[in-house]
């Protein structure tokens, strides 16, 4: 899948152009994942439904990734846009379209989970889980927030 934007910006699955390295550090940064090895990302993007999006020059300034059966569900995580690209609406693109992509592929249900970007993922359609007491889970990372985290 590749999707040109009118400005210029490309949004592709295509692995072979990820810059692992630059990810690396993007995730090094963030919140949720600062703690990954290299090892764990490497095989999280090998394991999973990798898009990344591009500037007009070639570099790579978004990624995210879908854990999915390409059948009833998918899980965006993963999903990041260089702070010198944001306010471009390249996180609400990117997004929308991996939605898009995948729903062709006919995947009805999508979750995510994000501690402050709420009103980017509900302007492509998310909204709060619906019955949240149906949710349960088994964390198990060292690391594991805790409600003054989030």
């Amino acid at each position: 899948m590749q999707i040109e934007r009118s400005d210029g910006f490309v949004l592709t699955d295509d692995k072979a152009r990820l810059d692992l390295d630059r990810i690396r550090r993007w995730l090094a940064d963030s919140y949720w994942a600062a703690n990954r090895t290299a090892e764990m990302i490497t095989k999280s993007i090998a394991h999973s439904s990798t898009y990344g999006v591009y500037a007009p020059s070639g570099e790579q300034v978004a990624l995210t990734r879908a854990t999915t059966d390409y059948a009833t569900f998918a899980w965006l995580g993963d999903v990041v846009v260089d702070p010198e690209w944001r306010g471009l609406g390249i996180g609400k693109w990117l997004v929308g379209e991996v939605v898009a992509d995948l729903r062709t592929q006919g995947v009805p249900r999508f979750v995510l989970a994000t501690r402050d970007a709420h009103t980017v993922y509900e302007t492509v359609g998310f909204e709060a889980v619906r019955y949240p007491s149906f949710w349960m889970e088994l964390d198990l990372r060292a690391d594991r927030p805790t409600p003054v985290d989030a």
